[in-house]
């Protein structure tokens, strides 16, 4: 994983509202877990053990969740403010689709399920752990409180700005990046990068946790990757269409 900072030579990259985001994303992380933490404290013992049954339910949806696959028809959009990992630039944008949503919200819900049914488990078989299960379940309200930090941290889903590309809180430097291409081993798409120095797997980018098609983003990027100081003049950029690639 790398990280982006500002490109040389940017139109007035920095640090403006990178602090108030990174307040508001822990304002909500906290909410989040201090509502949680006190609603899984209060369930009676036989709620607990429910959660067994619960993971199994709730393991299903999660998986049948990945067969939705619904239409891409988004673009990518021009936003003069895009808070990154260390600054706030100009760029592209790429909004989290349905499926995107749908996805996370079944993670975090089977995250919290297992976390909840493994402590109710050992509780009952194993004393010691009786003991500290109030403190274990405080432990489980953490996990909804990081995605929802994660997700307010950070605009958008992806963002192609002068300094590189940013999917979710990973960022690949356009000088990391070599090639692109499409997806073709995992059925939710996205835009395969060959980057430098190699890793492996390679990185995958977009898919249908975004509303931007496959065709779209892999436009954008081969187009930017031979010219990213066009997204550095400050002025809006209209991304490429398929078949009208730039040079």
């Amino acid at each position: 994983m790398s990280l982006c900072g500002p490109a040389q030579g940017s139109a007035a990259p920095g640090r403006d509202g990178l602090r108030s985001r990174r307040l508001i994303a822990l304002l909500a992380g906290v909410a989040v877990t201090v509502t949680t933490g006190p609603g899984l404290l209060a369930l009676q013992p036989a709620v607990l053990h429910r959660f067994g049954d619960l993971a199994w339910v709730v393991t299903g949806a999660h998986l049948a969740q990945h067969y939705w696959r619904p239409r891409r028809t988004g673009r990518l959009v021009w936003r003069p403010r895009i808070v990154g990992r260390h600054a706030t630039e100009a760029g592209l944008l790429a909004r989290r689709s349905p499926a995107g949503w749908l996805g996370l919200a079944t993670t975090v819900a089977l995250g919290t399920v297992l976390a909840v049914a493994a402590v109710s488990f050992l509780a009952d078989h194993w004393r010691p752990v009786a003991a500290w299960q109030p403190l274990l379940l405080a432990a489980v309200s953490l996990g909804p409180g990081w995605a929802v930090y994660r997700e307010v941290r950070f605009t958008g889903r992806l963002a192609l700005t002068a300094s590189g590309i940013r999917d979710g809180g990973t960022c690949y430097p356009w000088s990391r990046v070599r090639a692109a291409g499409p997806n073709t081993d995992d059925r939710d798409g996205g835009v395969m990068l060959r980057v430098d120095p190699a890793e492996f797997p390679r990185p995958v980018v977009g898919g249908r946790d975004v509303t931007v098609s496959d065709e779209r983003l892999l436009t954008a990027i081969e187009q930017f990757r031979v010219a990213p100081e066009t997204l550095a003049v400050g002025l809006p950029v209209t991304a490429p269409e398929p078949g009208a690639r730039g040079g």
